[in-house]
């Protein structure tokens, strides 16, 4: 019988975040303004302490898709990434466990859909700006 995969708890969570998306900033203020009932720490995604961070990561998808990481290395995108920054928090976790499910999963992903394409509308164009610098050794 296979023994099951041990994960560790979350403990912290790391939010990369599009720093020069007015959306995205948005969110960032209104996550730290909430009762969390486990932190999350945001860093602009691709910045200097995001690579110190996280040496690993792709930082030019952080620039593309929101990600999440756990203290344990866990590494959460798109719908999975705000389903966890909602389970953070104390007054929606609820409401994570729901869209987590099959029956809230469409109304996650269409909410994602319409973030997406909200900030596609709205942020300014990248012209190349947006991607992640290549790390200086």
């Amino acid at each position: 019988m296979a023994r099951p995969t041990y994960r560790p708890p979350v403990r912290r969570l790391t939010l990369l975040y599009d720093a020069h998306c007015p959306l995205c900033v948005h969110l960032r203020h209104w996550l730290t303004r909430q009762p969390q009932l486990v932190p999350i720490d945001p860093v602009p995604a691709a910045s200097q302490e995001a690579r110190r961070r996280f040496p690993d990561l792709d930082h030019g998808t952080t620039l593309k898709e929101i990600t999440v990481i756990g203290d344990g290395g866990q590494i959460y995108r798109g719908t999975a990434a705000w389903i966890v920054c909602l389970w953070a928090l104390a007054e929606h976790r609820p409401k994570a466990h729901w869209l987590s499910t099959s029956a809230g999963a469409p109304f996650a992903r269409v909410s994602v859909l319409a973030a997406s394409k909200y900030r596609e509308l709205t942020a300014a164009p990248c012209e190349g700006a947006c991607e992640a610098p290549a790390p200086s050794h």
